[in-house]
């Protein structure tokens, strides 16, 4: 299952969102700080959306550490990029844990540090308030109508 998940992330590192979306399970649950829970197709359009919109930008990706078996999986990535709505240069560090069925991702849980993101991504206002429960519903509720706004272009 190594070889999935090094596909998926250098689909990502190429910003091509049909290759990593082809890892996923048609079932897949994905989670991360910023978009909260999605499933299925939305969790798809939701790399679909991310691609589009770093394509031409100083965009980059790491991966390391990955480490699978049968059943589940483990990466560490590191992105970089310029925040859309800052213009803010952003490093984000990222654990990855994976769960397979069928030789597909079905399970992918992102998880990092919320408020050093925030506080790169939105300067003081992030430092003032990323840390707090507030921002991150403020973040997700944010983030999903994006990715309702995406799909409804699609």
């Amino acid at each position: 299952m190594k070889e999935i998940l090094e596909k998926f992330y250098r689909s990502f590192h190429e910003l091509d969102a049909d290759g990593m979306i082809e890892c996923y399970h048609n079932e897949i649950i994905f989670e991360d700080p910023a978009f909260g829970i999605l499933k299925g197709e939305k969790a798809g359009n939701m790399w679909r959306m991310l691609c589009e919109s770093q394509k031409g930008k100083d965009f980059s990706v790491v991966f390391s550490k990955i480490d699978a078996n049968d059943k589940t999986g483990s990466a560490q990535w590191e992105v970089f990029y310029s925040f859309g709505k800052t213009g803010r240069k952003v490093h984000n560090i990222i654990h990855s844990e994976f769960d397979f069925q069928d030789e597909k991702i079905v399970r992918h849980t992102d998880t990092f540090d919320l408020y050093r993101w925030s506080k790169q991504a939105m300067g003081i206002t992030g430092t003032l308030i990323g840390w707090t429960p507030y921002f991150r519903k403020k973040l997700q509720l944010q983030t999903n109508k994006l990715l309702s706004k995406f799909e409804e272009s699609l």
